[in-house]
């Protein structure tokens, strides 16, 4: 039996909507009802993250959290922290160069600063819009090599971002965790994070195995952990590669994809 169900939010929880459906919010109650951990892992803060777990009745002390890809592990509306993993200041300069070498916009999550970008744009909006947050018009350049700093993101029209992700430099792969988790945004993040790190360190905090996980996702960001679960689901709506890569594909976020999971793998 399956001991804990790992969701991505955008694109798997929610519908094209941007909403939970009631078949969706009733099956995840039944499974927590069960005792099975269930557990929204996003590339979100976790204020962009808190009207879900809300409305799921996922906020109890012993309920856990995967915010920004899993660079935080984080239990309860407490947000005691499980596992961290930041860049720093001259992470975020590095990169900076690089969006202006390559001609896109870029967004940083810092811990002193929240987020910031050196240019109001409307990807800017839309992220702090989309996660309830403020953000801040920031000049990169004055970074402290000591600041703590979450991930950062190339954010821009797909066209264009994808033009700078085909010039990115091969040495990147080593130094950070990437991953294209929306047409438009571009993130990079400690190497020691990803959704998968994260839900294996979930997992040997709970003393459970790898087989006793499902996780379900759709984006390229949602990959390791699919891969690290012993039941990798991809939505309906999902990436052809992510599906590729999943032990199966359930219908889509419009179809109720995430309860039709749960309704056959947990409550059954």
């Amino acid at each position: 039996m399956y001991k804990l169900i790992a969701l991505d939010i955008d694109g798997t929880l929610l519908n094209s909507q941007k909403q939970i459906t009631p078949r969706v919010r009733s099956s995840i109650i039944a499974a927590k009802e069960q005792g099975i951990k269930v557990v929204l892992a996003s590339g979100r803060p976790y204020q962009g993250m808190l009207a879900a777990l809300t409305f799921l009745d996922l906020c109890d002390a012993d309920d856990f959290t995967l915010s920004y890809n899993g660079a935080l592990v984080l239990k309860g509306r407490e947000q005691q922290v499980i596992s961290k993993h930041l860049l720093n200041g001259e992470d975020a300069l590095d990169l900076y160069h690089l969006a202006n070498n390559l001609n896109v916009n870029i967004l940083a999550y810092t811990e002193a600063h929240g987020l910031i970008t050196p240019k109001k744009n409307k990807y800017t909006d839309f992220e702090a819009e989309h996660n309830a947050i403020d953000f801040t018009e920031f000049d990169f350049t004055t970074l402290s090599p000591k600041d703590e700093v979450i991930k950062v993101m190339l954010v821009d029209e797909p066209d264009a971002l994808s033009a700078a992700i085909n010039k990115l430099p091969q040495s990147l792969k080593n130094k950070y965790s990437m991953a294209r988790s929306m047409p438009f945004f571009f993130e990079f993040m400690s190497h020691k994070s990803n959704k998968g790190k994260g839900i294996e360190t979930l997992t040997k905090h709970l003393g459970f195995n790898a087989s006793d996980i499902i996780c379900v996702g759709d984006a390229d960001n949602d990959l390791e952990m699919l891969q690290f679960a012993g039941l990798g689901v991809a939505m309906g709506n999902a990436e052809d590669s992510i599906k590729a890569e999943a032990d199966l594909v359930t219908l889509s976020n419009d179809q109720d994809g995430v309860a039709h999971v749960i309704e056959q793998y947990i409550l059954n």
